[in-house]
């Protein structure tokens, strides 16, 4: 079990980023959150197995107006008892 804390760059927010984020989240068993910053970028932690979270950014990038051109991941430690993923 790890939590990442990550940035995508790119077309990301009015694409439906954040709902499919939410929906491969639940579909892959991973928990967190996710939210739109000022700069057009939008910032997620996320809490799984690596494969699943793996799973999800690809699912958010199959999305049909989702373009990441850039992202940034850092560990951290996880949240025990998390529930749920939620937009933030």
């Amino acid at each position: 079990m790890i939590r990442r804390h990550i940035t995508f760059f790119g077309d990301v927010q009015g694409v439906g980023f954040r709902y499919r984020a939410r929906q491969a989240a639940e579909r892959c068993g991973c928990t967190g959150w996710v939210r739109n910053e000022w700069d057009g970028s939008v910032t997620m932690e996320i809490q799984g197995e690596e494969e699943a979270i793996d799973r999800v950014i690809l699912w958010i990038e199959a999305g049909s107006y989702v373009r990441i051109r850039n992202l940034k991941s850092r560990n951290m430690e996880t949240v025990p008892g998390e529930r749920g993923f939620r937009k933030a």
